[in-house]
């Protein structure tokens, strides 16, 4: 069951974020309300400074703990429209220190400004630039929330066709993996969203796409090829709309022969885990994630 304080906040969440229509508001809007989320501090034993990486604009978290080598490439949410690695922070900076870890999040071009596939060109240049740094691909994880977890996917996916060193593993968190909205809980899950309707998402998405096919891996990974792919680490909410995006992601990783894991939770909101510390649950998934990447990048 969910804490008292998950349930205040997903109240609050119902009342702000779901009473408005996400899909028709300007996104300068859209990035100032969601940049004001951001942690207004840097908490003790952390360490933030803005870095360039291949041209794309990022900040790189530094815990005072990290070991030699281990780095989590981040990709904020959004729906690829809106977020920063500012918006992140408040999950960011909790899971550089319990991972042990250096977090490069990246502030890849937003849409509708920059379409499809401009994001995924930007986390491509972004791992490269991680590589000729000369960081092993053994101790690094890819990871994301929302539209950033779809993207963490698509840049795995872009591993493979452009014969890249695949990453240790991907841990997402509330992975927005299907542009074409056929998810069924898209609909029996509208009502216990506290942050999304139907067509928030449906039409939102269109805002990236553009003229593309919404089923093209790059941009909907549900629908890739995932044979080959590192061992994945999935967060969910039973009650988000974007339940299905995760389900169905994790049975076709299993056929494909992938070492995946799902995490679902209950009563709580799209991408918990970026509000901690508002809440209990969001610190408690932040740390299960930094155990699965210490052990998949000892």
């Amino acid at each position: 069951m969910a804490s008292l304080r998950a349930k205040l906040f997903n109240l609050y969440m119902k009342r702000s974020v779901k009473s408005k229509p996400l899909h028709l508001i300007d996104p300068a809007i859209l990035r100032a309300g969601a940049d004001d989320l951001a942690p207004k501090k840097t908490p003790r034993g952390v360490t933030c400074e803005k870095i360039v990486m291949n041209g794309i604009s990022g900040e790189r978290h530094s815990a005072a703990n990290a070991e030699a080598g281990r780095a989590i490439l981040y990709f904020h949410g959004g729906g690829y429209v809106f977020g920063s690695a500012r918006y992140a922070r408040g999950l960011t900076f909790d899971l550089a220190v319990k991972s042990r870890s250096d977090i490069f999040s990246v502030n890849y071009r937003l849409a509708p400004e920059h379409q499809f596939p401009a994001a995924v060109e930007d986390a491509v240049a972004a791992y490269q630039w991680l590589l000729d740094q000369g960081r092993d691909p053994a101790s690094i994880i890819f990871s994301g929330d929302s539209a950033g977890g779809g993207l963490a996917l698509a840049l795995l996916l872009s591993c493979k066709e452009r014969d890249l060193p695949m990453p240790a593993g991907a841990v997402l968190f509330s992975p927005f993996t299907d542009l074409a909205a056929t998810g069924q809980s898209l609909v029996f899950n509208e009502q216990s969203d506290v942050m999304f309707k139907k067509v928030y998402i449906a039409e939102g998405a269109k805002r990236y796409l553009g003229e593309a096919d919404p089923k093209s891996p790059l941009a909907s990974p549900l629908f890739a090829d995932h044979n080959g792919l590192p061992p994945v680490l999935t967060f969910v909410s039973r009650d988000e709309a974007l339940y299905n995006d995760s389900t169905r992601l994790h049975e076709k990783l299993l056929i494909a022969g992938v070492d995946a894991t799902l995490v679902e939770e209950k009563g709580l909101a799209h991408i918990w885990p970026l509000f901690c510390p508002r809440f209990p649950e969001a610190g408690r998934t932040i740390s299960h994630a930094a155990d699965f990447i210490v052990e998949r990048t000892i």
